[in-house]
């Protein structure tokens, strides 16, 4: 069978199809560690557009770059299938980041999914409408024989006890308008759970971890058991880490003031916050880790705040999070920052020998460019908490999940 998975982002696109065995000796299921995905799941094409909304670049593995104007989701998908035998393709997966209280497991896509998934655009407005994009593309180029499968990011967090859940406001309040901490990178954060317990050797439900994704957008998670009991991020992707443009963890009185100073509503308030802060609108310059590394070494003060802040937010959430677990057995990067930036990891894991968190220099310089689910150990053999970094496969967890729920609707069917 084969299932391709579209995986949007606020301005990219990546996109993998899969070949998965049919027999019920290879059947995935939730539990499975990534080396066992893998072994089931085959890679026949994959790539991504990036610069979704302007002059777009086309990546597809083992071929050279393309690039073309590209106005939006529905052309982006478009030149996604442009690359595909579409007859070939037996389901499509997308990955959705919110799935408010509704959605905590894979869903069918239907007209009245599509409705209910329009609702929560407000709480997640860079990425839900992307996502829904995308969705309506590929219905529309495809048959309705053919099923498409929401995956939520939402929904690792979806059973986080309550003291991880619940913001401290009227309960009647927060009963009436759904609000709660839903948590975001859940496929991420399962992802680099999965790699670890696979390197390792151990079983996810005997671990405690914590995980930090870091890219754009960067999330914290504290992981017991194969599961979350708290993360950064909250009713929408703005609480929590530092981030690209996000200003992560504010006190909530700033957008009253902001607006009254300024003259604007909250809604633009808002919109600051998530599209003007973070590391871009503390430098001054850019979202981009790179240009502001450089940016730094130049004497820009600017960048390097932003920088300072960064790491020092992530730092501060690990030290939380230890607490939350009383303690853990590692902490793992992963993400575009996470993956590739060493001395980002340097500088997050600088000055907690309190609690024996080492890194070794040459693991971690050597360790900036994982393999697709690869977890490699950047801490120094002295260090009493392991830390690692995973090439995180969004892709292959979107799958899986995937292909468990439609193999639950045919036994169900079935019987």
């Amino acid at each position: 069978m084969r299932v391709l998975v579209l995986n949007s982002g606020s301005s990219s696109l990546k996109f993998r199809l899969f070949d998965i065995p049919q027999s019920p000796d290879h059947q995935i299921n939730q539990s499975s560690n990534l080396s066992t995905q893998h072994s089931a799941l085959s890679t026949v094409l994959s790539g991504s557009i990036a610069g979704i909304g302007h002059r777009a670049s086309l990546h597809i593995a083992g071929n050279a770059t393309v690039e073309r104007d590209i106005d939006g989701y529905d052309e982006a998908t478009r030149w996604v299938f442009e690359q595909l035998d579409m007859v070939s393709i037996q389901a499509v997966a997308h990955r959705i980041v919110h799935g408010g209280e509704r959605f905590s497991r894979p869903v069918r896509v239907t007209d009245a999914v599509i409705a209910e998934l329009e609702q929560l655009n407000e709480l997640a407005p860079l990425h839900n409408p992307p996502g829904l994009a995308v969705i309506r593309a590929s219905r529309a180029l495809l048959t309705d024989q053919v099923p498409m499968v929401a995956v939520f990011d939402t929904a690792f967090h979806a059973a986080m006890p309550a003291t991880g859940s619940t913001y401290a406001i009227p309960i009647d309040l927060a009963a009436r308008h759904h609000i709660r901490r839903y948590g975001f990178h859940g496929i991420a954060h399962a992802a680099m759970a999965s790699s670890y317990a696979a390197a390792t050797g151990q079983s996810l439900e005997q671990i405690r971890l914590i995980t930090l994704q870091l890219g754009n957008g960067c999330s914290a998670a504290a992981i017991r058991g194969g599961r979350s009991v708290d993360t950064s991020m909250g009713m929408t992707p703005l609480e929590g880490l530092v981030m690209g443009s996000r200003s992560g963890d504010i006190d909530p009185a700033v957008v009253a003031y902001l607006s009254r100073r300024e003259g604007v509503s909250a809604e633009t308030v808002e919109q600051w916050l998530n599209e003007r802060s973070g590391l871009r609108g503390v430098s001054g310059l850019t979202n981009d880790v790179r240009d502001l590394l450089q940016a730094e070494h130049e004497g820009h003060q600017g960048a390097a705040l932003a920088l300072n802040l960064f790491c020092y937010r992530a730092r501060k959430y690990i030290g939380a999070y230890l607490a939350v677990l009383n303690g853990a057995n590692a902490v793992v990067f992963g993400g575009g920052i996470g993956e590739h930036a060493s001395v980002i990891r340097e500088r997050i894991c600088a000055d907690m020998d309190w609690y024996g968190l080492r890194i070794d220099p040459q693991r971690n310089a050597a360790a900036s460019d994982p393999s697709t689910g690869q977890a490699l150990i950047i801490s120094a053999d002295s260090s009493l908490l392991p830390i690692y970094v995973v090439g995180v496969d969004e892709e292959t967890v979107i799958a899986q999940e995937t292909m468990s729920y439609l193999r639950a609707l045919e036994r169900s069917a079935r019987s």
